[in-house]
């Protein structure tokens, strides 16, 4: 690995500046008039489309995962070279995140859905874009019900070897082998350290 950096000077977005639903809970309030902020201000959690039950014993359904929840999940991978963000170096990009079939279209929580993620590495000649798609699928691989499907993609025309390196990622074998690597897969834990 290059001790020096490919791009000393990519274009870096603030993380308020990422798109995500993610909001601050108000501040709890106390008094008679906050019996009701359990109900208000719900808990959240990931059900996946199943219901789930809350402290009262009520049952909710929960919205299925979506390319928001997706990219929340991805954008906070750190960069092997930089000291950002996937999302802050616009590797991860929402629209370039795709979910087939819409979960939310879909009757049985169960049915199969693909999760496909093109990335664009902050030039075309990365040398770790490989590295940085195998810390995707891990991640994704490792959050997601197993109805998902991960399909990481370099987006077409953004890398050098975008041919090469969707073949790598493309392949289980190849996925298995290289987490079989000892450098390798010290490196992609490295990089989900900072995964929220």
């Amino acid at each position: 690995m290059s001790r020096d950096l490919e791009n000393a000077n990519p274009t870096i977005l603030n993380v308020s500046q990422l798109p995500s639903r993610r909001s601050k809970r108000p501040e709890t309030r106390r008094g008679p008039d906050s019996k009701c902020d359990s109900i208000v201000y719900p808990e959240q959690h990931w059900s996946y489309g199943i219901n789930s039950s809350s402290d009262e014993g009520e049952d909710y359904a929960e919205d299925p995962v979506d390319e928001q929840d997706i990219y929340d999940l991805i954008s906070t991978i750190s960069d092997p070279e930089h000291p950002h963000t996937l999302g802050q170096l616009s590797v991860v990009r929402l629209p370039d995140i795709h979910l087939s079939p819409s979960p939310a279209e879909l009757s049985d929580p169960d049915s199969l859905i693909t999760a496909s993620i093109d990335l664009t590495p902050t030039i075309n000649h990365c040398s770790l874009a490989t590295v940085i798609g195998l810390a995707v699928r891990c991640r994704l691989e490792q959050t997601l019900p197993p109805n998902y499907r991960v399909d990481v993609r370099m987006k077409d025309g953004s890398h050098a070897q975008d041919d090469q390196v969707n073949k790598q990622l493309g392949d289980k074998e190849r996925v298995a082998a290289a987490l079989e690597n000892d450098t390798l897969q010290r490196m992609v834990d490295k990089m989900l350290e900072t995964c929220t």
